[in-house]
């Protein structure tokens, strides 16, 4: 998948995330998070720039999915001293933070499965899981995902902001 196509993915499994905080009176929250995961969208691409590191390596697993999600959870245990902030579902501001990190990596993942070339969850374990459903460099495929997330994301925004029922 190229970078239009995992913003895509990634609008689209914020859509219900961006809906509930919204719903719940959380828009600091919703703000934050959006534009956390649409700015670390990419992460999981830094192998690109990593001499060494191969292309859908370490850099595309859940243990550097829980490595980017205890690096959030650190910083918020940093600063959850310090402000006191109201997280939503009642879960502790480290919790919100690795969850945050954590689902950020897998929502790239995500994306990466769909292609031939597939994604290796377990590294270092050798099995690549794919879905095999388009190549990365689909046109097609890149901006389908990418307008379908803004629809998706707009359209939370929109039920959440007349107030939908969760």
């Amino acid at each position: 998948m190229y970078k239009r196509g995992h913003f895509g993915v990634a609008m689209l499994a914020l859509a219900p995330i961006t809906f509930w905080l919204l719903s719940t009176g959380f828009p600091v929250f919703g703000a934050l998070v959006a534009g956390t995961v649409l700015y670390l969208a990419m992460l999981p691409d830094v192998d690109h720039r990593v001499p060494g590191v191969p292309h859908r390596g370490p850099t595309h697993s859940l243990l550097f999915a829980a490595v980017v999600g205890a690096v959030f959870a650190g910083a918020a245990s940093l600063v959850e001293p310090v402000l006191s902030i109201a997280v939503p579902g009642g879960v502790s501001m480290v919790a919100f933070g690795f969850l945050l990190g954590f689902g950020t990596v897998v929502a790239h993942l995500l994306g990466d499965a769909i292609t031939p070339m597939g994604v290796n969850f377990l590294w270092p374990h050798p099995r690549t899981w794919s879905l095999s459903l388009t190549t990365a460099d689909s046109t097609i495929w890149n901006w389908g995902l990418f307008v379908l997330g803004v629809f998706a994301l707009a359209a939370a925004v929109a039920l959440a902001v007349r107030g939908a029922p969760i």
